[in-house]
């Protein structure tokens, strides 16, 4: 004769995973907290793309073209946010690495046609 025991784990343990199916249907919210939080995203995007782009010396008119899907506002709080942390702690411009390599690579290209030399 079998012990008890294993039929009632099975019930118990098709409880538990009953419950579990259902607990993530309550979890939907919403549609308007998905929209506020999804706006808080984008803002908090676009005050740190604001800040790069203080940061890294770039003026606030390159800022709004080489993003023009982020709300101008908020690049524009986040660039003034950092440059007055800039100003306070005299941290210096950071150049990026990237303009500053194909600066070079163009300034050699424009050497070698000077020249006469072929691309």
């Amino acid at each position: 004769m079998m012990p008890k025991t294993p039929i009632k784990l099975l019930k118990i343990s098709g409880l538990i995973l009953a419950v579990c199916c259902l607990l993530p249907g309550c979890d939907k919210g919403d549609a308007s907290k998905d929209a506020e939080h999804d706006q808080a995203v984008r803002d908090a995007n676009a005050r740190a793309t604001g800040s790069a782009c203080r940061q890294s010396a770039r003026a606030l008119e390159d800022c709004y073209k080489m993003n023009p899907d982020s709300d101008r506002g908020s690049i524009f709080a986040g660039w003034k946010d950092m440059n007055d942390y800039m100003r306070e702690n005299k941290i210096d411009d950071v150049k990026p690495a990237v303009e500053a390599a194909a600066a070079s690579s163009a300034a050699s290209t424009d050497t070698k046609d000077k020249s006469g030399s072929k691309k």
